[in-house]
């Protein structure tokens, strides 16, 4: 018999593509003998999209992008549909942009980037703390790199690159707001046992006063499966 634990994952919006890594999360967990059940614990609504439109118009005013979320490539899209920018991004704006570095963390985000048409590098990283220390192994740029960001962004990348001297312009482009039907999700189980994708949502639960057992490592099938499976072994055990 399976045994049961509940995996709280981030909503989307439904601007972007469902994520396809979600199948190899329930894959993955289901080869440790884990039936997971995915359950939204968090919203998001966009910010200053018109200020990060006009930014995203001018790449010659930067020395490249940081996406570090799904939602800050949502927003990328957001723009180019809102206004009407869709033909002259793939006319010129994301030529140009591509002849500038873009950074990514995490083969999910890495994914949507590519998606619209640009070149990514970084994607392996695992963290914003590697894809800092991979951004300062890089050659400087004469120009402030974009990084469009949530309201909860950690500040270990911008510390970083500020530490190193790489200019670095932030935009809050969207907020993270607990899910209006979290408690009604949560409430329906009988698991005491929560693992989290990433720190965001364990910060979602705990403010919740649901207990985590688990944060996985890194947000990958395999890091998440790990750290379930370590959570469920008894005190003691390897």
């Amino acid at each position: 018999m399976q045994r049961r634990t509940i995996v709280a994952r981030i909503h989307t919006s439904g601007i972007a593509p469902a994520n396809p890594e979600l199948f190899f999360h329930l894959q993955e967990l289901a080869l440790y003998g884990l039936e997971a059940t995915l359950i939204p614990v968090l919203s998001f609504e966009f910010l200053s999209l018109p200020s990060f439109s006009e930014k995203l118009s001018h790449p010659e005013c930067y020395g490249g992008l940081i996406f570090t979320s799904p939602r800050a490539v949502e927003a990328v899209e957001l723009c180019l549909k809102k206004d009407n920018k869709t033909e002259v991004w793939e006319k010129s704006l994301k030529e140009k942009w591509n002849a500038k570095s873009v950074y990514v963390v995490g083969n999910a985000t890495a994914s949507l980037v590519s998606k619209i048409g640009l070149d990514v590098e970084g994607e392996n990283c695992g963290n914003a703390e590697k894809l800092a220390e991979y951004i300062c192994s890089r050659e400087s740029p004469a120009f402030p790199l974009l990084f469009p960001c949530g309201n909860l962004k950690r500040e270990i990348l911008p510390k970083m690159l500020k530490d190193k001297g790489i200019q670095m312009e932030s935009i809050t482009v969207y907020q993270t707001i607990p899910h209006p039907g979290i408690q009604v999700n949560l409430d329906s189980y009988y698991s005491k046992q929560f693992a989290a994708i990433g720190p965001t949502t364990a910060h979602a639960l705990t403010a919740k006063g649901l207990p985590v057992s688990c944060t996985a490592e890194s947000p990958t099938p395999q890091a998440l499966a790990a750290g379930i499976r370590k959570a469920l072994q008894p005190q003691g055990c390897c």
